[in-house]
This record gives C-alpha cells, structure tokens and sequence, in this order.
C-alpha cells in the first residue's frame, strides 16, 4: 500500500507539472506574476492530492477534507487531458506561415477555448459524481432460457468512508423499484474494515426479490479481511457465490467467481471450473464475475451464455476508459464475445477516487433476459 502511495503521489506531480509547462505556462494573457500563482496553486494541489492518496484507506475523522481532495485528482487528470490536447492543437500555428497578427488572434481563441473546456469538463464530472444513480433496462436474448428473468444489477458501490449509509439506502430503493426476479451484486460493495462498514451496508437486508439476492467478490474486498467481509453480507441473508452455482427458478444456471485479486492474497482464490462444476447441462448459465477480463478464462466448451460485471466504472472520467481497455477487454454496456458467450459491464453506482463521473453515469441496470 506504501508503494502504491508514493506511486501515485509520483504520478499526480507528474502531471501536475506537465499541465503547467504545456499549458499554463504558455497561456499568452497569463504573465509572470499569474504563472507563480498558478504555479503556488498547483503545488498546493499536489499537496492535497499527495495527502489524499497516503491516507484514504486508513482515512481521516475529516470526510470532506478527503472528498475535496479526491475531487482535485480528478480534475489534475482532467486538466491534463486538455493540456495535452492544447499541446497538440499549437502544432498547426506554428507550422502553417500565419501573418503575426492572425496568429496571435488564434492563439488567444485556442487559450479561451481550451481553459473553458477543462472548467466545464471538471464542473461536468463533479455534476456527474454527485448524481443519484439512473436505472435503465436492457433486454438481452439468451438461447434455451425457458422463461423469462429479470436481474436487478449493482455493482462498485465503493461505500466506504465518504459513500455511507445514506448512499447505500438510496442504492437499495432503485434496486427494489426495479422490481426483479433476482438481485445480483457483482463486487466493490466496500472499501473499508467489515467492523466499520456494518452500519453503512446494513440497508441490504431491505432488498427485495422473487428468487434472491446473490453476490461475489470485487477486488476491494481483499483489501481489509475479505473473509470477515464474506461473513458479513452473508450475516444480511445474501447469498455468496463462492466458486460456485445455483439454479434460479428452474430456467437457469447462476454461476459466480471469486475476483482474480484471490490469486495474489492467498484466499478466496477463483476457479472457473469450480464454479460451473455440477451446473445443470439442459439450462444457459450466466456467470457474475466482477473483472470482464474473467472472459479470458472460459471458452466455448464452458457453455457460458451471459458474463455480468462490472470494475471498469466505464472509464468513470472520459477520455480515461481508454486506459482501463489496456487492462480489460470490455468497457461499459452488452457485447459479443463469441457466437456463445455474450457479456454485459455496467458502470456501477459509486465511485472510486475523484468523485467525478463524464459520459460514465452513476447507474443501476435492470437486465431483462428472454429467450
């Protein structure tokens, strides 16, 4: 964890600075004096994001001290985004033989228009981050499902110490109005010892459905006690699916694997052969998995009709999903693996980190399988 802090706390200078020499620094109504403020600013960022980045985990008693300065990495990230943009955007007035003056004039357009971007970006992400979650539905047609079934889905609700109870509650209410015939929670559910987030999650026990609530793993989870957080959302009458499956009203196998993080703790480790083991061959399976990438594990032969996950957040802050491809195969909605396999990745509810969310909504899914 020490790593990862001084890692990140690296990495956020890093781009820090980038912003100011590619951008501030070559804003042309920006003089001296502005460019030391702009310069102290950041600095003071950097700071903040430095104390954000060694201490979310352990936390604070100040729950706005870390959100503010969980904002301010978002927008170092938004910020350099657009310098980089603005970087490349002066190439063509410095290779096209534009008189002084018309340059200049270009200039300052390009120096407006890039600075009301990056605002607009980051008020846009904060907008987004503080939104109650959307519910939307999706009909999805799985060959062999006898009878149609409904699936309420959550996923990376994050609840930790700035996503509490009142998050989770309202988490739960769009749950329910989906009216489902099951509830699945594909992992990231918390970011925090099972001893303090007792409280903060015990609103599950209010979810509702016809067939049952089931859940796994998410690769937070195996930060603090993995096991006393299985224990505890067992202890709120879900159904963990530990590496393995169950029958849903007859029409279905549902299958769930435990989060490829299992491999590096030690515990809890994933087995997909484990968790189709014993299925009922006559029925489709979908199988919940937290990390898309568990595609990679399962063939044509596994017979496995729908993957459910989610992890990615749908890049939460574009254009930065296109780094999470680097790691995952699929970002956000329903794809096509294969001529079998057809796989679905929400966005999720919460957030991780920055409290911003562009074009990557807060939302809970309501997947309406037919046959």
């Amino acid at each position: 964890m020490l790593n990862f802090s001084i890692m990140a706390s690296a990495v956020m200078f890093a781009i820090n600075l980038f912003s100011f020499v590619c951008l501030f620094c070559r804003i042309g109504f920006l003089k001296t004096k502005g460019r030391i403020v702009t310069a102290v600013i950041l600095l003071a960022v950097t700071a903040l994001e430095v104390y954000y980045l060694t201490s979310f985990r352990r936390g604070g008693d100040d729950v706005f001290m870390l959100q503010f300065s969980a904002a301010l990495v978002g927008i170092s990230f938004i910020l350099f985004f657009f310098s980089l943009l603005y970087f490349v955007l002066r190439i063509p007035l410095f290779i096209i033989p534009f008189r002084k003056e018309r340059r200049q004039a270009l200039k300052f357009i390009l120096d407006i228009t890039i600075l009301i971007a990056a605002l607009s970006w980051a008020l846009k992400g904060l907008a987004g981050g503080f939104s109650k979650p959307i519910r939307r539905k999706i009909s999805i047609k799985i060959d062999n499902l006898s009878a149609p079934l409904s699936i309420a889905h959550i996923t990376d609700a994050h609840i930790g110490k700035v996503l509490g109870r009142e998050f989770m509650q309202e988490v739960v209410n769009g749950a329910n109005e989906l009216d489902a015939d099951i509830v699945v929670i594909t992992g990231d559910l918390v970011d925090m010892t099972p001893k303090y987030a007792k409280e903060k999650l015990e609103p599950l026990k209010e979810l509702k459905s016809r067939y049952g609530v089931y859940y796994v793993l998410g690769n937070h989870e195996y930060f603090d006690n993995v096991a006393g957080v299985v224990k505890l959302i067992k202890s709120f009458g879900i159904k963990v699916l530990d590496n393995e499956n169950v029958v849903i009203n007859g029409c279905v196998n549902l299958a769930g694997i435990n989060d490829i993080r299992g491999e590096r703790f030690g515990v809890f480790k994933p087995d997909i052969k484990k968790a189709l083991s014993g299925r009922d061959a006559n029925l489709p399976t979908l199988l919940l998995s937290h990390q898309p990438k568990v595609v990679e594990k399962i063939t044509d032969e596994d017979r496995v009709d729908l993957v459910i996950s989610g992890h990615t957040h749908g890049g939460q802050i574009f254009p930065f999903g296109f780094l999470v491809l680097l790691d995952q195969p699929y970002l956000y909605g329903l794809y096509e693996h294969s001529l079998v396999t057809q796989v679905f990745v929400s966005s999720g509810v919460g957030y991780w980190g920055p409290p911003l969310r562009v074009l990557a909504p807060s939302e809970i899914v309501k997947l309406e399988l037919k046959g």
